[in-house]
């Protein structure tokens, strides 16, 4: 889908008014779609397990899903733009629908506090390798970003532990949930195991855990089957940020990066869409 792009980005003048073309950030916040990269030769949105990708240079190509569907048309003072014309195309093939006024600029929280998403590992410590050679912090952060999404579209507050590649300590992890006073605390990774044959996610409480963890735990589980993958079940582990953690508390452990066919789905961004809604509907299914 890459192929060969020119490494220069030129500036390439024109009419600033032209009312036939839509900047990329433009087209970003009209279909609520999050900058994932950017680089000097091509910029990725995403939404929901759904990718953009635009290439920075005139005539780049632009594809949705890995699909083209056009190019770009000018770039102009480091903005990069595109046919207005393609925006319909994007928003039908993203499955987003024509934006609609909000009965409120700011709709109410269903809960009174915070779900609190821990997104495992990150920066000095890497998690599991995949046997496909890939880390684990990666794909925890990419699903947290899209559960987090989810989730304040349904008008719950979310506090993330970390929104890039950078550690923070366990105990903070779980502090932070404390401080905020969170209803519910879901701290997400990836298994692996020295059996590659090895499959499934699996949910962990404490060992003492509350009624309320076991509930969120349940909910979670009964969620996630809609992914296709199987289920370990509710186990019970002391993992320092469920112990920590003064309120309801699950470790989700999304799959096995020690299996080939786990491996591979969880490094494709459409099921990370998928684990992402499940994990959201879990979490929303247990705060009603």
């Amino acid at each position: 889908m890459v192929g060969c792009q020119p490494s220069a980005v030129p500036v390439i003048s024109g009419p600033a008014s032209d009312q036939q073309t839509i900047s990329v950030s433009e087209l970003a916040q009209l279909l609520s779609l999050r900058v994932d990269d950017k680089t000097s030769t091509h910029i990725i949105l995403r939404r929901l397990g759904k990718t953009v990708m635009i290439f920075t240079h005139k005539g780049g190509s632009v594809y949705v899903n890995a699909k083209e569907i056009g190019e770009v048309s000018r770039i102009e003072a480091g903005e990069v733009y595109i046919p207005k014309a393609l925006v319909s195309k994007i928003r039908s093939m993203l499955g987003t629908p024509e934006p609609t006024p909000l009965p409120e600029p700011n709709p109410p929280s269903v809960v009174s506090g915070y779900v609190v998403i821990d997104p495992g590992h990150g920066g000095k410590d890497p998690g599991a390798t995949s046997c496909l050679g890939y880390y684990e912090k990666h794909i925890n952060l990419a699903v947290a970003r899209e559960v987090t999404d989810l989730l304040q579209q349904r008008g719950i507050r979310v506090k993330m532990t970390r929104t890039g590649d950078y550690y923070p300590e366990l105990e903070e992890r779980a502090a932070i949930a404390n401080r905020l006073n969170a209803d519910l605390f879901v701290s997400i990774h990836a298994d692996s195991s020295p059996k590659s044959s090895t499959r499934g996610y699996t949910l962990y409480i404490a060992n003492g855990a509350s009624r309320a963890s076991q509930r969120a735990a349940n909910a979670l589980e009964a969620a996630m089957s809609s992914t296709g993958l199987s289920s370990k079940g509710v186990r019970k582990g002391n993992y320092h940020v469920l112990v920590d953690t003064n309120g309801p508390a699950v470790l989700v452990e999304m799959g096995y990066l020690s299996n080939r066919y786990e491996a591979g789905l969880l490094r494709d961004s459409a099921f990370q869409g998928r684990m992402a809604q499940a994990i959201a509907d879990g979490i929303t299914n247990y705060l009603r």
